[in-house]
């Protein structure tokens, strides 16, 4: 089959869980057979320099990009509050890339455009306009029940309340979405419950994350080596953080006392300056590094 995958970021390097999702579902499909053309998003957030690492992305019969600024901007925000659009969603809908995939949709014949999260919605009804392929919902998470638990969990009053108001938005937009796919993939068997629950009654299969074992060397632990744990994830989500604070508040310190020889490897992306300063026992802030995959295999 010939597969267009849609993404929100550019799918490497490998430095994150969505990076790493997308691009082994990728993988595993050029294994199969099958050839897939890569169209992605190649943002201020998170650039890429494209043209140094399309050598390591031989699973992909050809690679297209298009630039956007995905920046949070406090008055486009505060103008969102006026509007009934999303704006977590309204932040990944541009000219350039309609642009880019309508041209690609008219060059090329697809069975499959695949949606690398809700957040490539917006472009459903070009390929719609543009192809008869089916199109293929890959969601990496029930996305406003992230906002959901952000507003549950925030102290502040009114970020509370504008955290609770993104949520009410975005969990209208994606059940609207949910009847304009031909499938779904969830990316566990919770989230396809949870789905159905919203209303989903279409063709559904749970997909988790796969992995190249094989690029993963093996390494023995020994017993008297050091324990340790570990955490890596983008440190600019705010999901991801708020996930992290929790663990450091309310696990570590009954971790410590129990092992109090455990260290904590934090590895990420755009570290912030109070995480990079902070000072507690046994934990190790890594900040970005090269290779998660080695990070991981010591520190895990």
């Amino acid at each position: 089959m010939q597969i267009l995958q849609l993404c929100k970021k550019f799918p490497y390097p490998l430095k994150d869980g969505e990076s790493i999702a997308v691009t082994y579902m990728a993988k595993a499909l050029h294994q199969l057979g099958h050839q897939v053309t890569l169209l992605a998003m190649n943002t201020t957030k998170h650039p890429v320099a494209v043209n140094r690492i399309r050598a390591k992305l031989p699973h992909y019969k050809s690679v297209h990009y298009t630039k956007l600024d995905n920046e949070v901007k406090p008055l486009h925000a505060f103008l969102n509050l006026f509007s009934s659009d999303s704006y977590n969603i309204s932040r990944f809908d541009n000219e350039g890339f309609r642009k880019k995939l309508t041209s690609i949709l008219k060059k090329n014949h697809f069975d499959i455009v695949q949606l690398e999260s809700l957040y490539l919605a917006p472009y459903i009804d070009i390929i719609r306009g543009n192809t008869d392929a089916k199109i293929v919902l890959r969601a990496h998470n029930v996305e406003h029940e992230i906002w959901e638990r952000m507003s549950a969990n925030e102290p502040v009053a009114l970020r509370r309340w504008y955290f609770d108001y993104s949520a009410r938005k975005l969990r209208k937009y994606e059940i609207e979405q949910l009847g304009r796919v031909d499938q779904l993939l969830p990316i566990s068997d919770l989230d396809k419950r949870k789905f159905k629950k919203l209303g989903y009654r279409g063709s559904s299969l749970a997909v988790p994350i796969g992995l190249d074992l094989d690029a993963v060397p093996f390494q023995s632990v020994k017993s008297n080596s050091p324990l340790s744990v570990s955490f890596i994830g983008s440190l600019d989500w705010m999901p991801n953080v708020e996930g992290l604070n929790w663990f450091l508040d309310q696990v570590w310190p009954h971790l410590n006392v129990i092992f109090p020889k455990l260290k904590l490897h934090i590895a990420g992306r755009n570290c912030p300056d109070w995480l990079m300063q902070l000072e507690l026992k046994n934990v190790v802030v890594e900040g970005e590094v090269e290779d998660s995959r080695k990070f991981l295999n010591y520190h895990a």
